[in-house]
């Protein structure tokens, strides 16, 4: 192995280790949980913190684990060397307009004076709402008798 392969390795490791512990410091959540969130099993996760794996991770593993814990992908796969122009980014869609209550609660995020507490508690409802079970569709008339 080189030592500039052997860095990357280190490097990422480093990186997936610090966003492991940011996601049970702030969140509570456990490997398992991380898994769940992200869709990267454990074991490639634990892989990638022991810098256990002989080609580069698949750049549509690190994407998904970045995007479940809120991470910038670049900032991973400028970890791992790759340019930064061969990201694999969803050429020619734009995504579609932010509803201005998700826009209000995205800049109380970023907000420095906003407490810590209170960005807790709006991550955690966001997190709830987003991985709830559907609701089930009212039908109308549904029961009704005719008659």
């Amino acid at each position: 192995m080189t030592e500039t392969a052997n860095a990357r390795k280190i490097a990422f490791a480093t990186f997936v280790r610090r966003a492991l512990d940011e996601a049970r410091a702030t969140r509570a959540w456990s490997g398992t949980e991380v898994s769940r969130r992200t869709g990267v099993s454990r074991q490639t996760v634990n892989r990638w913190v022991r810098g256990d794996w002989a080609s580069d991770p698949e750049a549509e593993r690190v994407v998904a684990f970045c995007e479940g814990l809120g991470l910038d992908p670049v900032t991973a796969f400028t970890t791992l060397g790759w340019d930064r122009r061969g990201t694999p980014h969803r050429a020619g869609t734009t995504p579609p307009p932010m509803d201005p209550d998700v826009e209000a609660l995205l800049r109380r995020l970023v907000n420095p004076e906003v407490s810590d507490a209170e960005k807790f508690h709006i991550r955690e409802t966001i997190r709830y709402l987003a991985y709830r079970p559907a609701l089930p569709v009212a039908v109308p008339n549904q029961g009704k008798k005719v008659g």
